[in-house]
């Protein structure tokens, strides 16, 4: 069965646009069929910007499993001191990110790669954001928590976001053993909000 977090090239594209606002910053970007959440941002990333676009998460900000761009390109306009690197294996969401880069006028600013997880991701980075692909399974998403640590620099932090229903609490748990710490920032209509730093 196809999913977003694969590249499947039978679908047929079908470009919209989409628009939102947070904080008082309004959005607008292009989606397509497979990819995360085409019809709308999903609620899930809405409660995750309200947590991050008022903390300092530093210069350097990784948006892993990015899709076409809501988290890391919403930072990036929000944040024009930080450098943000957007990174997805969806060659479409790939396409899609540059698109909306190049729309919202970050091209000179933000860096979009493909990537399998952190394979081709070099940093270290301030901050690493991931609303994570559960369709994907653990094997995908544990690893991007597991792998997190390495990419960061010292007192830098992972944050996520994880609903109750799929497997917020022992996410949170597996994060722990490996930073050493998880707190949550933020619990709303389900949506678990952590940081985890790297001491």
């Amino acid at each position: 069965m196809s999913h977003y977090f694969q590249d499947d090239p039978r679908l047929v594209s079908n470009i919209k646009e989409i628009s939102f606002e947070i904080n008082g910053l309004k959005m607008q970007l292009f989606t397509d069929n497979g990819v995360f959440s085409k019809k709308h941002v999903d609620e899930g990333s809405i409660i995750f910007l309200k947590v991050l676009l008022p903390l300092d998460l530093g210069e350097n900000i990784l948006d892993l499993g990015c899709g076409y761009g809501a988290l890391g390109l919403t930072l990036a306009v929000a944040k024009p001191q930080c450098k943000v690197t957007l990174a997805d294996i969806n060659p479409r969401a790939m396409a899609l990110c540059q698109r909306n880069a190049t729309r919202l006028n970050l091209s000179q600013r933000v860096t979009i790669l493909q990537s399998d997880i952190f394979d081709n991701i070099e940093g270290p980075y301030d901050s690493i954001v991931v609303n994570p692909p559960i369709r994907a399974g653990k094997s995908v998403t544990y690893r991007m928590y597991a792998e997190a640590k390495q990419y960061l620099i010292d007192g830098g932090s992972l944050y996520i976001v994880i609903r109750k229903a799929q497997g917020a609490l022992s996410a949170a748990r597996y994060i722990e053993e490996i930073f050493g710490n998880v707190t949550l920032l933020e619990r709303d209509k389900g949506y678990y909000i952590y940081r985890a730093t790297k001491s």
